[in-house]
């Protein structure tokens, strides 16, 4: 798996997931309808800049009590094994409870995160204590939220999960703002960010002309088509590289 430096993960901060995943439909490496979360996976906070990090997952329960009685120890190993992780890690959890009976997180399990390096977290469950997440700035995005944490614990860590339609396996790289969540394949991460800016060099030939003074039909569609023109000469491009 290649190497993702620290740059590349700085340059993809910069731009918003749904500008991320137009530029990887271009590369035609998977089909367009796949890779990124569906709408039940929503920002707790969209004011937030968008979350970059490689996957560190898990499963969660929190209907009833753990059989060991020890609701929290599998967190322990999972902080160890953050180390191994090649970047800012993000925790994804598949709540395994239909529906979910209690809150993923709250503000001590995101603060210890945070602390241990982790650039955000994603629950297919819910949250709690927003108000102090929110003031931690630190990035959570799930499925709806809820005042207790029940009999939570975590009961696999590294392991495939399902988080909003789509498989998750430890250190996929993510991207997630208030727009939602996608998956970045690892081979052409590097290359996303310098595409990113060309692609909107080319959406910015409909934008200035629509915004321009007295725009007429006719002009929108000679606009269009030159934006589709330059978008097609660079998916041309990457694809021969």
């Amino acid at each position: 798996m290649p190497a993702i430096s620290r740059d590349t993960i700085s340059a993809l901060q910069k731009y918003d997931t749904p500008t991320v995943c137009n530029v990887i439909e271009l590369f035609n490496v998977r089909p367009r309808s796949s890779g990124y979360m569906n709408k039940a996976i929503t920002a707790c906070f969209p004011e937030l800049p968008p979350m970059v990090g490689f996957a560190s997952t898990a499963t969660f329960r929190a209907l009833s009590p753990p059989r060991d009685g020890h609701g929290y120890s599998s967190i322990d190993r999972q902080l160890e094994g953050l180390a191994d992780i090649a970047g800012p890690p993000v925790i994804v959890f598949q709540d395994l409870d239909e529906p979910s009976a209690a809150a993923t997180f709250g503000e001590v399990m995101c603060t210890t995160y945070q602390a241990f390096g982790c650039s955000g977290l994603i629950t297919s469950g819910t949250g709690r204590d927003l108000d102090q997440v929110q003031a931690l700035k630190f990035p959570a995005f799930t499925a709806g939220t809820c005042c207790s944490h029940g009999s939570c614990h975590v009961l696999s860590i590294n392991v495939p999960v399902v988080v909003g339609g789509i498989t998750v396996y430890p250190s996929d790289l993510l991207h997630g703002d208030c727009n939602g969540v996608t998956t970045i394949p690892i081979d052409i991460a590097s290359e996303i960010p310098g595409v990113c800016s060309e692609f909107m060099e080319a959406e910015k030939t409909v934008l200035d002309y629509v915004q321009s003074s007295d725009p007429t039909p006719s002009g929108f569609t000679q606009a269009r088509q030159g934006m589709s023109e330059s978008i097609q000469k660079i998916a041309e491009r990457i694809r021969r590289s």
